[in-house]
């Protein structure tokens, strides 16, 4: 069939430019429709993807509107990857609450700044998602904005579309650990079962030999080696000095080794993800000698990368010289596995991914319809999650938690109640106080008013 592809937060313009780096690999004949509010940022990503498009000579009839209905109709791929108020909004998510001595490394997911992103995000979300019930009902529609399990969870519930949250995180975390086990990346076979950003890795095989306790095996030898459990939140080493930078255990982050010692399943996508759903543990955001999102993982840093690659993307964009040729390499990035999933889905390949779906009985020990991230067959009839044992009560104990801040912050964004808002600070864990969590949570609305029609008013 004929595809059409709308992507709808089309100024993300590196998921932009992968994307139709991929699309012209494959050599579909299709259309491509771009979506974005900001003028500015849709004519950099129209601008690019022509360039792309006129190099290769592809089949692909370009589109591009600031006002999704004029692009959606009769869509069958759906895109969202919307980030609303943008980088200068995800950095009042995170410096906001480091003034109440809470320090985020992400701040897009959990935590105060995955909470208030969520409120901005999901009532846009649910918006589209109405639209695409209207004029394109049977596109495929996947989303990759953040925060992930709150926003499929808030779009699934109030308006029943069928989306599917993707994420990289599981597809690269598999292959970090096929090269740290020094066994072929297509050797490994793995089930990865949690939410997005904590997904729990609780099988691995290679040629038939269960690769669970190699794993354990190895991350005793190097937490034995350089680290004590309890210096975890100072974070010194035996010796008393702060880890290196560049020590084995950065690259194999070590506070996702030990929460694979204590519960035998390693955590998917990392420290700087992974750590934000235990705040407790790193007060003052202490992580081994460095502070979380300060001089570890720092957030500023990725700010400013950012902002350094949309001023490439744009000089590119609008320089009369050619793209060169590894402007189209393949490269990767949250869109890289979306268009073998079309694929898989439209010649009934059967293939397995990490997808984003509700709960319906996949994980009989968690709750139904919640969104949970775990293997699912991309086949003709669409994307299907495989069923799993039930989790160890440890492992579903950190998700289940996790699920009740889900649905008191999709209440919250839906309804705009602050109290609810405050409700989920208390659930995340990371406020020290009920005062705490209610002056920072009227701290983030004034913040991000512009952003939040539903709360008009509220906030001090």
């Amino acid at each position: 069939m004929r595809e059409k592809l709308v992507l709808i937060g089309a100024g993300s313009a590196m998921f932009t430019r992968g994307l139709v780096a991929d699309v012209l690999r494959q050599g579909w004949e299709c259309e491509l429709g771009l979506v974005d509010t900001d003028a500015e940022a849709l004519a950099v990503a129209e601008g690019l993807c022509r360039k792309m498009i006129e190099a290769k000579k592809a089949p692909v009839r370009l589109l591009a509107d600031a006002e999704r209905r004029q692009v959606l109709r009769d869509a069958t791929v759906v895109i969202t990857t919307i980030g609303v108020g943008g980088r200068r909004g995800w950095e009042q998510d995170v410096f906001i609450p480091r003034k109440y001595g809470i320090f985020q490394p992400v701040g897009d997911s959990v935590m105060p700044g995955g909470t208030s992103r969520a409120l901005r995000m999901i009532p846009p979300m649910v918006a589209i998602a109405e639209d695409v019930l209207d004029l394109a009902p049977r596109a495929l529609f996947f989303n990759y904005g953040n925060p992930m399990t709150a926003v499929c969870r808030a779009v699934r519930k109030e308006t029943g579309a069928s989306i599917v949250g993707l994420c990289h995180g599981v597809f690269h975390v598999a292959q970090q650990i096929a090269d740290w086990l020094g066994v072929g990346a297509q050797d490994l076979r793995h089930t990865a079962v949690g939410l997005n950003h904590l997904t729990w890795f609780v099988e691995l095989r290679a040629k038939g030999e269960d690769l669970m306790p190699r794993m354990l095996a190895r991350a005793e030898q190097v937490l034995g080696k350089e680290f004590r459990a309890e210096r975890l939140a100072t974070g010194t080493s035996e010796a008393g000095t702060a880890a290196p930078e560049d020590s084995v255990l950065d690259r194999a982050q070590p506070f996702c080794l030990y929460l694979l010692r204590i519960f035998g399943a390693y955590p998917a996508v990392g420290d700087r993800h992974v750590s934000e759903f235990f705040p407790q543990l790193f007060p003052e955001g202490k992580h081994f000698g460095k502070t979380l999102g300060v001089d570890r993982f720092s957030l500023e840093a990725v700010i400013a990368s950012g902002d350094r690659i949309y001023a490439d993307m744009k000089k590119k964009a609008f320089s009369e010289r050619p793209l060169g040729e590894d402007f189209f390499a393949q490269m990767g990035g949250e869109h890289e596995q979306v268009i073998e999933i079309v694929e898989s889905i439209r010649r009934d390949l059967g293939r397995v991914y990490s997808a984003n779906l509700p709960n319906q009985g996949q994980v009989p020990n968690l709750p139904r319809e919640a969104v949970l991230e775990s293997p699912a067959v991309a086949s003709g009839s669409g994307m299907k999650a495989i069923a799993q044992r039930p989790l160890p009560p440890g492992i579903a104990g950190t998700l289940a938690t996790r699920l009740a801040w889900v649905e008191t912050v999709v209440e919250a964004a839906l309804e705009g109640s602050r109290r609810k808002f405050v409700q989920a600070l208390v659930l995340d864990g990371a406020v020290t106080s009920i005062d705490v969590a209610e002056r920072l949570a009227d701290d983030l609305l004034v913040a991000q008013a512009e952003h939040l029609p539903l709360f008009a008013g509220e906030g001090r």
